[in-house]
């Protein structure tokens, strides 16, 4: 028994070996982990194309620095990574002491494939620049704000040009309809004013007719009122013929002379409207024949003051008796 305890290894050994697997463990998950972190690739390279110009300059340098520190700690795992396989190549000595003690068998022999696993694990760490994404998804940030920014301002400047615009438009109809107050205003002045006027005119042609016609019906009344004119003052438009009559001769004496006296009443156009007899020859017959006679004769037409008037005649009449 002695013989065999001294040949299997001591369990500081295998106690070393089994946390250096689980450390390995510990690694890859951590890796895992790591690697699964920055799936969101798409979403930044979308959105910052356009920036990448701007950005991509500054931080070159320390990009590099990063992945220049990430390539350093893969490089120590790897080297750990050797220092383990040394430690379990004595199989022989594990499979004597796993004659004697079979638990620890598996542990061991499931931790070595596991480690073989992780070495192409622990490549993919390398190529992948997480300090890039960080850098690439700021810019991003900064055109938000810049966006958003300006997107205020346009809002700001659009919402002033609707109020000075409403402002104006507010301007402008108050001025229109000032303006359309006024000339209301003057069109029923003007036409109170022409109204008026009207009015007035229409007034003072009344007044005139009236006075005209107060004055013609009182000339009219002067004029109709007759005028006494004598024989000499009277003109014959057409003078009748007077002779004596040959029946009023049978009651006359021959050389007689028999003289009637008529008065007429002559119209404004010189016409005989009545024949009245103011002093008889003494012969009825006579006077009769003289009445007819008169009225065959026109008178010119009386005037006074430049106006034809009615007039009355008185017409001394002399008959000889032959």
């Amino acid at each position: 028994m002695s013989s065999t305890d001294l040949e299997a290894p001591p369990l500081r050994l295998i106690l070393i070996a089994i946390i250096l697997v689980v450390g390995l463990h510990l690694l890859t998950a951590i890796a895992l982990v790591i690697i699964k972190a920055p799936m969101l690739k798409d979403e930044p390279i979308k959105e910052t194309p356009p920036l990448e110009i701007q950005m991509v300059t500054l931080p070159t340098q320390p990009i590099e620095n990063v992945v220049t520190e990430v390539e350093e700690v893969p490089q120590s795992k790897a080297e750990s990574i050797p220092t383990s396989k040394p430690e379990p190549k004595p199989e022989p000595k594990t499979q004597q002491k796993m004659k004697a003690v079979t638990p620890v068998d598996p542990v061991v022999r499931e931790e070595e494939p596991i480690v073989q696993k992780e070495k192409p694990v622990q490549t993919p760490p390398i190529k992948e620049p997480p300090v890039k994404k960080k850098i690439e998804d700021k810019p991003p940030v900064i055109d938000k704000s810049i966006a958003d920014e300006q997107r205020r301002i346009i809002a700001a400047q659009a919402e002033k040009a609707a109020q000075q615009a409403e402002r104006q438009a507010q301007a402008k109809a108050l001025q229109e309809a000032q303006a359309q107050a006024a000339r209301d205003a003057q069109a029923q002045a003007d036409a109170n004013a022409a109204k008026e006027a009207a009015q007035k005119a229409a007034q003072a042609k009344a007044e005139r007719e009236a006075e005209a016609a107060a004055r013609a019906k009182a000339e009219a009344a002067a004029s109709n009122e007759p005028v006494n004119f004598t024989a000499s003052a009277a003109n014959w438009a057409s003078a009748p013929n007077f002779s004596f009559p040959d029946r009023a001769a049978r009651r006359a004496r021959s050389g007689d002379t028999l003289n009637v006296v008529l008065v007429l009443r002559v119209n404004k156009q010189g016409g005989i409207d009545s024949i009245r007899v103011a002093q008889s020859s003494g012969n009825p017959l006579l006077d009769k024949e003289a009445q007819r006679q008169v009225r065959s004769g026109k008178f010119k037409p009386f005037t006074k003051n430049g106006a034809p008037v009615v007039g009355n005649v008185t017409l001394p009449i002399a008959y000889a008796v032959p």
